[in-house]
């Protein structure tokens, strides 16, 4: 009876490519790139180096895509917007409960913002910025455009995003594209999610759903909750996975996301 070891040193003495088994006028060697497969002869190491690669490659995807989706599939401690600077609780998702101060670009919760102000009214005390204590801060939209310009040029991913995001307003579709390319390489997952938007509606830049996703699921990672309820639509209409789309949603609605909650609802109806 052969046991799994003699079948195992059998197969190490025989010819990946031909099958042809190792005697004494025939010597196989040990392939370079992988060394666990032999082949006796150059011409069947060319023919089978092609198939090697294949295999490779192919191993490789399913390996990536596994430890992609183990990234993809965590629950972020927070959303996109992180943790308010002043009362250190994370932000809501609704992004009128926040408020992005145009001079040094930090976003702070509402409450916050209020709080501040009773105190500089109650006290009359000069307007000041609640984060970086500047005396004013750019009350005209020009004067804030100019303040976030300004960010931007100093690699703010916060400042590049809404710059970029003023310059889609205006149709200029390719300023927005290379300022939220910016953005989404710093790391910004807003950037992600508009860039996202591009691919999919073919503004500024040719259709593309493999990168549309692509930007959908970068976003999802940072904690975008709105990218991952997009994302699991385009999972459910499109690509038919279900079983994904609803991981998806159930991230989102843990995170607050309203519309992912009703997916959610209508699913166990």
């Amino acid at each position: 009876m052969e046991t799994n070891h003699e079948a195992e040193d059998e197969s190490l003495t025989r010819c990946a490519s031909c099958d042809t088994d190792e005697v004494d006028e025939i010597k196989a060697k040990e392939c370079n790139a992988c060394k666990s497969d032999r082949d006796h002869s150059d011409e069947c190491r060319q023919e089978y180096l092609p198939k090697q690669k294949q295999t490779f490659e192919k191993e490789s995807m399913t390996n990536n895509e596994l430890h992609d989706d183990d990234i993809l599939f965590q629950q972020p401690e927070s959303s996109h917007l992180g943790d308010c600077p002043i009362c250190f609780l994370p932000q809501p998702n609704d992004q009128q409960k926040t408020s992005m101060m145009p001079c040094c670009c930090k976003i702070i919760c509402k409450g916050c913002k209020y709080a501040n102000m009773l105190r500089e009214v109650k006290g009359s005390l000069g307007l000041k910025c609640i984060f970086c204590r500047q005396p004013t801060t750019p009350t005209t939209n020009e004067l804030v455009l100019q303040s976030l310009i300004k960010r931007a040029e100093a690699d703010d991913p916060i400042a590049t995003c809404q710059v970029g995001l003023r310059r889609f307003k205006e149709g200029n579709y390719n300023s927005a594209f290379e300022l939220w390319t910016r953005g989404a390489e710093m790391g910004d997952a807003e950037s992600h999610n508009l860039l996202s938007y591009l691919y999919g509606e073919g503004k500024g830049v040719e259709q593309d759903e493999e990168k549309q996703i692509y930007h959908l699921e970068r976003a999802a990672i940072g904690g975008h909750s709105n990218a991952r309820h997009n994302l699991a639509r385009l999972e459910s209409e499109i690509s038919g996975r279900e079983e994904r789309a609803v991981k998806h949603w159930i991230i989102a609605a843990k995170q607050g996301d309203v519309e992912s909650m009703n997916v959610l609802k209508d699913c166990y109806k």
